[in-house]
């Protein structure tokens, strides 16, 4: 099969409704996203300022990536999503009325940004967790297809119509989308049975991928609840872990060099503004390009199956994405901008595919909560750490320096990994090793 499996959604009205509701939500994400990156700007002319965004948000995501699933495996992962989903949109809502009210506050805009932080590192992990207890097992990879697809069309669709509707309407109209579609997130998490943590007995394997809901008489529905501790001791046992365990390590390494050092969506306001003109329109088709990028991929990825040696597949799609970004630093045109940035995003797919399928199939199933935390922080801190790192050198010298130097920075360091960590390039699928 080359293009995505839509099975899941045939099987399951709750999987069908969560992964409606959080697709719409993510668009006014989105939205959100681009906006905040706009205000700032407009009030302080500052990359640096721009930048800085992605620093005061660092360290809630880590905290709130660290411990969420350790709190997911403890209580109603339900629950705990409606909770983690209300603090979004109550973030939304206040970034909203400031701009209506045009209080002109940039330490309210970096306050919401930490908190939208720390609310999203609890919900991502949480929303994982809960797929394997929503669909039968073999629909369970079909979903996590979907779940990436879904991902990359609210970055290719956010951006630009967020970038749209600010030009149109103005700031608040983006943040007041925002708001409402969490209204679709939270009527698919109401809707959804009960997910608190299930006893396992002594000496009893849990099936991960059993879905309780289909019956109310089901064993898992009827299993006891159980409070584990979810306490320092637990995240630490993660961390050991894939500190010995090379192959998980590099999934995470590699993508910290794309993300940390060739993410460039902090240029893009002052490159629209200074260099290819059309204001926050082109900031949008530029947010958008690699997200488009990436949804092409996602459509044609069935050619992925067939790869065997995925560690070298992961090295090779990462430094893709770095020379793209390179690319993207040079191009005097808006058009070869934008396709620099969606080859750039394709590869970042392929690489994503990788190296969530090493991650889910190398990791005993008794880690792999609190790994799935750690991922949370590489993948959405990461980027996060990266648009303070592009903001910091095009203060210094300039938003076509950082981007060429960024992605050129991105292609050695991985290749260094690869120098280091020899055995990640003969990872074969057929014998995952961790």
């Amino acid at each position: 099969m080359i293009l995505a499996d839509i099975e899941p959604l045939r099987v399951s009205a709750d999987y069908r409704r969560l992964w409606f509701g959080f697709t719409v939500s993510q668009l006014g994400q989105q939205m959100t996203t681009i906006a905040v990156a706009i205000q700032v700007y407009a009030l302080t002319r500052s990359n640096f300022a721009v930048g800085l965004l992605g620093l005061v948000v660092l360290v809630p995501m880590v905290v709130g990536g660290l411990y969420g699933g350790a709190i997911a495996d403890v209580m109603d992962r339900k629950l705990l999503a409606i909770a983690a989903s209300s603090g979004l949109a109550a973030t939304s809502l206040i970034l909203a009325i400031q701009a209506y009210a045009d209080w002109r506050a940039r330490w309210l805009i970096y306050a919401m940004v930490a908190l939208q932080g720390l609310f999203f590192a609890v919900s991502n992990p949480t929303r994982n967790a809960m797929i394997p207890r929503l669909l039968p097992a073999e629909h369970v990879t079909a979903a996590n297809a979907l779940a990436q697809l879904s991902f990359q069309l609210s970055l290719t669709i956010g951006p630009l119509l967020g970038g749209v509707l600010i030009g149109w309407l103005g700031l608040a109209a983006a943040y007041t989308v925002d708001v409402v579609t969490f209204l679709a997130a939270l009527y698919a998490l109401i809707r959804l049975p009960s997910m608190a943590p299930l006893r396992m007995e002594p000496g009893e394997a849990v099936d991960a991928t059993a879905a309780p809901q289909a019956a109310d008489d089901s064993p898992d529905a009827k299993a006891l609840l159980v409070r584990p501790r979810a306490g320092l001791a637990s995240v630490l046992e993660g961390l050991r872990f894939l500190r010995t365990r090379t192959n998980v390590l590099m999934t995470f390494l590699t993508d910290l060099c794309a993300m940390v050092f060739a993410m460039p969506r902090v240029l893009f306001p002052a490159l629209a503004a200074n260099v290819y003109g059309g204001g926050s329109r082109t900031v949008g088709l530029l947010a958008a390009s690699m997200g488009f990028g990436a949804v092409i991929g996602a459509f044609f990825s069935g050619w992925t199956s067939r790869v065997r040696r995925q560690g070298l597949a992961v090295v090779l799609a990462v430094s893709a994405w770095g020379i793209g970004i390179a690319a993207f630093g040079l191009s005097p045109w808006l058009w070869l901008a934008v396709g620099c940035l969606a080859a750039a995003g394709a590869a970042d797919l392929v690489s994503a595919v990788y190296r969530n399928t090493i991650l889910q199939v190398a990791t005993p199933d008794e880690l792999r909560g609190r790994l799935q935390g750690v991922f949370i922080v590489v993948v959405a801190g990461g980027p996060r750490l990266g648009d303070f790192v592009a903001g910091s050198v095009a203060s210094l010298r300039s938003e076509k320096f950082a981007a060429v130097m960024g992605g050129l920075l991105c292609v050695t360091l991985v290749w260094v990994l690869a120098a280091r960590y020899r055995g990640f390039l003969r990872y074969d699928a057929r014998h995952p090793e961790p």
